[in-house]
């Protein structure tokens, strides 16, 4: 597998990132997990802007999925050889209709359908392409999901948006790369299911065993540095934060 970090900055887009957004890779399939502020026009760095073969939303923040509307401009009005066909977009109960009226002027109700095929999320284990996966029900304000994705005997774990909890734990067990988010200080936010600390990500990790860490999700008020340091207190593996750009062979 190879993954890309399109956008990793949480909340909104900071100078150097677009919000969350991360391409995998394998056997020539594009799978791109969750599409935030800034991550479709990123995107088009690394692939075509029809390149991608199916769409996971782990959430319906506007910081995992809003540039939906604008990828739904290019799929139905201006591709070279016509609309294009539906892509599987997997997402929340209501993903559908969370487009539509974030869209708002689309030209009728079953218009996203022509080019999204929306499939709900559930906590269960199925395939995406070539990726064997396992998504979860995690903890947060609003139904979210963290996946695990499985190919060629390697493991990569995304948290999408979590406080603390036991599906998530269950999700990156032995995970080759674990990427998850650390939108929290250590000793100065303390709303468990909100989000995670850079501490917090560390303990998920060692406790799971994870051979790799990669925080995101790090709003551009925190101190990213301060929360790799907290992780690293807790985690011996290799630690890093996110950047946008980065690629990671598994």
């Amino acid at each position: 597998m190879k993954l890309t970090v399109v956008g990793c900055s949480g909340s909104f887009p900071s100078a150097e990132s677009a919000c969350s957004s991360y391409l995998v890779e394998a056997d020539g399939f594009r799978l791109l997990l969750d599409m935030g502020n800034g991550a479709l026009g990123e995107l088009q760095r690394h692939i075509g802007l029809y390149d991608l073969d199916a769409i996971f939303l782990s959430h319906l923040h506007a910081d995992h999925c809003i540039d939906m509307c604008a990828y739904f401009v290019a799929r139905y009005y201006r591709h070279e050889g016509g609309r294009c066909g539906p892509i599987p977009v997997y997402g929340p109960e209501g993903t559908e209709r969370r487009m539509v009226t974030a869209y708002e002027d689309v030209p009728d109700e079953q218009a996203m359908r022509e080019v999204f095929d929306f499939r709900t999320l559930k906590s269960a284990a199925f395939e995406i392409g070539p990726f064997q996966v396992r998504t979860e029900r995690v903890r947060h304000p609003v139904e979210a999901y963290g996946i695990r994705i499985e190919h060629g005997g390697s493991v990569l774990t995304y948290s999408g948006d979590t406080g603390p909890c036991a599906a998530l734990d269950e999700l990156a067990a032995d995970a080759d790369l674990f990427l998850c988010e650390a939108s929290f200080t250590h000793g100065k936010e303390d709303i468990p299911a909100l989000h995670l600390n850079g501490r917090e990500a560390g303990q998920v990790a060692s406790a799971a065993g994870a051979r790799r860490l990669v925080l995101t999700h790090i709003p551009p008020w925190t101190d990213a540095a301060l929360n790799l340091a907290h992780a690293a207190e807790v985690y011996g593996g290799p630690a890093e934060l996110a950047r946008a750009g980065a690629v990671y062979e598994l």
